[in-house]
């Protein structure tokens, strides 16, 4: 069963609001591609997290139940992944923090072309899959349904990050001059960066 959750919850919602490729992403969906554009990318993108959280609960269930061994280093190594992106995190805090998003070739409109994106963006992340092979696994138990305990942590990630986008997306449309100083971006990132290095140290900790 899933144990931690209030962590887990500030885990995911730290992950979710570090500037990537997801976060442009949406950034450019609500300045460029309107509120359909938008709303496909948001559910394309949640719909990407519960695709990692299922694939890492089919190898799941097996690693925990036949090898504690191999769930502390699972544990160990999400400490570690934690900790190494406080650290880029705090890296970047001391460099221009920008929101623009890279230049992608035919940008697509509408839910459809918005949904395609938010998977798409989502699935190439290697900040998703490593989350999702090596941090996530160390809030579930061996006691329980290992599997359906993971998919669950996985819709929750999906929820967290979904609602921290929708609270980003509103203050841009709000706010654009604001959300886009790099200032306010850079005491992000260390805010960021600190938690991330402590909630690594204490995961790696057991």
């Amino acid at each position: 069963m899933p144990t931690h959750v209030p962590v887990f919850i500030a885990t995911t919602l730290l992950l979710a609001m570090l500037p990537g490729a997801s976060q442009a992403l949406m950034i450019r969906q609500v300045l460029e591609g309107g509120r359909r554009t938008l709303r496909g990318t948001l559910a394309g993108n949640a719909t990407g997290f519960l695709l990692w959280s299922t694939a890492a609960a089919a190898g799941l269930s097996a690693v925990l139940l036949s090898s504690p061994t191999a769930y502390a280093a699972l544990r160990i190594a999400g400490g570690v992944v934690l900790m190494i992106l406080g650290v880029k995190t705090l890296r970047t805090a001391l460099t221009t923090v920008s929101t623009r998003p890279p230049c992608e070739g035919g940008r697509r409109t509408g839910f459809a072309g918005g949904y395609l994106t938010g998977l798409s963006t989502n699935l190439g992340n290697p900040k998703a899959g490593v989350f999702a092979v090596s941090v996530l696994p160390q809030f579930v138990t061996a006691k329980g349904p290992v599997f359906l305990s993971t998919v669950a942590l996985g819709a929750l990630w999906a929820l967290v990050s979904a609602s921290w986008y929708m609270a980003l997306t509103w203050a841009v449309g709000r706010g654009r001059a604001l959300v886009s100083r790099p200032t306010a971006l850079r005491g992000l990132s260390v805010t960021t960066g600190v938690v991330l290095l402590g909630l690594g140290a204490a995961v790696a900790a057991g």
